[in-house]
């Protein structure tokens, strides 16, 4: 197989800088020495291994149980241990990005991310069991004491919430239909403080479609029916936001009462990587499709322009002869640039990158489109952002992709229009993000076509191929970015262009 010949040629590498990842992680994986980590990493490679090759679950399921006490004995907690599992994926996707492609790296991808969804998945439940068994055996030595048991109670008590609290999922006990308990993770996944959530009704927690289901869910748990312990629901946040959710709970006696406790995790960025697997797939099939249709009509095409050319070059035409022989030139021609435009979507996107200035690529666009603009009479403003920093991009492809939403505004802009040109550098953190705005004061887009525009083949132009604005997509994803449209008011179009500049020189 060749995931296995992969595997096994990057098997060191892939370790080595697992291991210098992991002594970053906290404070507590930087006291281990090298060679102990060398032990752990080196066993959890392996048993990820043979999930990936063999689908064999036997040696990760031991992993677990070894290393869950391991690290428990260590004073872990359950996020540190979370986080050093999600740098398998960090250290591996780079060299399946590098050594597959299409299909077999799709394939791969859902493989790992099913590994490490079954391992972290696993490695949770059985960590936080044996920290509830810890707590049930020191209960129990605690009523030999009776003198001590309310502090070692106590005591108890407080190390189980620090555990809890650390943990980077929700963490909640519902009682009687209402929040009893929750930890601060769970009142940041829905916008409230801890007073705030708790005593109240989960149901206000749940977004309106998601109601009955949840509700339902809930009722056959508390009078015993069977209900599935993991489901998926969208939560509804403070702010009115509504957002993708996963809970796996069990009953449970909290403070000698029934009760449903339950493990909250916000999946949106689990959707979203799996919405983009669907999109690759289904570009991938239209790329095929667009690259055999393109090479079975580019040969009688360039016979019909080429035919044309000799026959304009006959001077006896009668009446409108000649015109119409030099409109089947242009159309033929323009069907050409069409082709063109379809064999360049269907190619993946390879970016050369160099240390760009942001600024100087948006006035060679300009000067690019000069000559359509001054036809029009369409005016131009530049708010550039200061201390724009250079950062690496491929300034062919970021050229590409901005001379495309300008001739879009151009064409959509009527005699005397206006469009402006807003950078800005958005450094929250040491690096941030470089964004460019392209705003018009022309007739905007509808609100029906808002959520299509980046769609393969969508246009509303008469000549379009509406593949422009995918490919600027393409060009900004390739570079780490986004690009999305939104309407003016009163009336106009906003694209925004970002790019993370993590890539500063």
């Amino acid at each position: 197989m060749i995931i296995a010949g992969i595997l096994t040629k990057y098997r060191e590498q892939i370790i080595d800088e697992w291991i210098d990842r992991l002594l970053g992680v906290s404070p507590r994986y930087s006291r281990r020495s090298r060679d102990e980590l060398y032990i752990t990493v080196a066993a959890a490679y392996d048993a990820s291994c043979a999930v990936l090759i063999d689908n064999d679950f036997s040696k990760i399921d031991c992993h677990i149980h070894w290393i869950s006490q391991i690290r428990l004995r260590g004073g872990f907690s359950l996020s540190e241990v979370q986080h050093a599992y999600e740098l398998y994926r960090t250290t591996l996707f780079p060299v399946f990005v590098k050594e597959l492609k299409g299909d077999d790296l799709l394939h791969t991808i859902e493989k790992l991310n099913g590994c490490l969804f079954y391992t972290i998945t696993k490695f949770s439940d059985f960590f936080q069991s044996l920290h509830e068994k810890q707590i049930r055996n020191h209960a129990e030595s605690l009523e030999q004491e009776v003198a001590e048991r309310t502090k070692e109670l106590a005591e108890s008590e407080s190390k189980y919430r620090v555990l809890v609290e650390e943990i980077n999922d929700g963490y909640f006990v519902n009682q009687n239909g209402k929040i009893v308990f929750a930890n601060q993770a769970f009142c940041d996944l829905h916008g409230y403080t801890l007073q705030e959530i708790i005593g109240k009704p989960y149901t206000d927690l749940l977004a309106p479609t998601y109601l009955h289901a949840v509700k339902r869910l809930y009722e056959q748990r508390v009078t015993g029916e069977d209900a599935r312990d993991l489901y998926m629901y969208y939560r509804r946040h403070k702010n009115g936001g509504h957002f993708p959710t996963e809970n796996k709970v069990k009953r449970i006696l909290y403070q000698g009462k029934e009760a449903v406790a339950g493990i909250c995790r916000d999946i949106t960025e689990r959707m979203e990587t799996e919405r983009r697997v669907r999109e690759s797939e289904r570009l991938a099939h239209i790329g095929k499709l667009t690259t055999s249709l393109a090479h079975e009509i580019r040969n009688p095409l360039s016979s019909v322009k080429m035919n044309s050319q000799i026959i304009l070059k006959n001077t006896e035409f009668n009446g409108n002869d000649k015109r119409r022989m030099e409109i089947i030139f242009d159309e033929t021609s323009r069907l050409e640039r069409i082709l063109d435009e379809m064999l360049n979507f269907a190619k993946p996107i390879r970016i050369n990158l160099d240390p760009i200035s942001i600024h100087g690529i948006i006035d060679s666009c300009f000067e690019i489109v000069d000559v359509k603009m001054k036809e029009k009479g369409i005016r131009v403003k530049k708010r550039y952002g200061r201390d724009m920093p250079d950062i690496l991009l491929d300034h062919d492809r970021i050229e590409q992709a901005v001379i495309n939403v300008i001739l879009n505004s151009v064409e959509a802009l009527q005699a005397g229009g206006e469009i402006t040109i807003i950078t800005k550098h958005d450094a929250k953190d040491k690096k941030g993000i470089i964004q460019i705005e392209i705003l018009d004061n022309g007739p905007g887009i509808s609100p029906d076509d808002l959520p299509y525009v980046f769609d393969p083949f969508f246009s509303n132009k008469k000549k379009g191929t509406g593949l422009g604005l995918s490919n600027v997509k393409k060009i900004m994803e390739a570079h780490g970015g986004t690009a999305r449209t939104e309407a003016r008011k009163p009336r106009g179009t906003r694209v925004v262009l970002t790019m993370p500049a993590r890539n500063t020189v």
